[in-house]
């Protein structure tokens, strides 16, 4: 069963330090763990496109318009991440959903802006608290880079912390590269210039 404690513990094994029970304990491994944890967790997800962690919203528009240059707004999901914006085939969103990178549209806070009618339909990455349904290759990334923040604190070894940023270089490459596989490719859109001499 995969958990939080249990992924910190592969870290730390990693690092030839002493496991820990919980994330609350009064050790200088948990703490060391604990401070890291969700923001190693949240930004590993934020920097790629995991399968794992891909959602789907359809958003009604704010009561609230924006004071200047877009006519509507819509607040985006609580577990909201990072915005996946569609694939396009000309100018026409395929049924991947998603906001049209061709028509003008911004994030400002916990909202997205544009003129775009309601609902609009969202293909986002959340954030994902449940370790159970990380891709193993995920988890594996997740251990690499908690064994590479905590290593100063928990080992005090310039030796291990130069290890520790090897390793996670790697998984990160690995981890991207399989999830990429899985992945159909993006048909990206043609220019008006372009189009415009067809």
């Amino acid at each position: 069963m995969t958990t939080d404690v249990g992924i910190c513990n592969l870290a730390l094994q990693r690092l030839g330090a002493r496991t820990i029970s919980a994330l609350n304990e009064n050790s200088t491994a948990a703490r060391a763990c604990n401070r890291v944890y969700e923001h190693a967790r949240d930004t590993e997800i934020r920097a790629y496109s995991w399968s794992f962690a891909r959602a789907r919203a359809s958003l009604a528009a704010s009561t609230t318009v924006p004071a200047f240059g877009f006519l509507k707004q819509y607040q985006l999901p609580a577990d909201f991440i990072r915005l996946i914006p569609s694939r396009v085939l000309g100018t026409t969103v395929t049924t991947e959903g998603g906001i049209d990178p061709n028509i003008d549209w911004q994030i400002e806070g916990r909202f997205i802006l544009t003129n775009d009618s309601s609902p609009l339909k969202i293909v986002y990455l959340k954030k994902v608290t449940d370790e159970e349904t990380f891709d193993d290759l995920f988890s594996e990334l997740l251990v690499s880079r908690i064994a590479m923040d905590v290593c100063e604190k928990v080992t005090q070894s310039n030796t291990k912390k130069k290890d520790a940023t090897e390793r996670y270089v790697f998984a990160q490459k690995e981890a991207k590269k399989i999830n990429a596989f899985e992945r159909p490719p993006i048909d990206f859109p043609q220019s008006e210039w372009v189009l415009a001499r067809l």
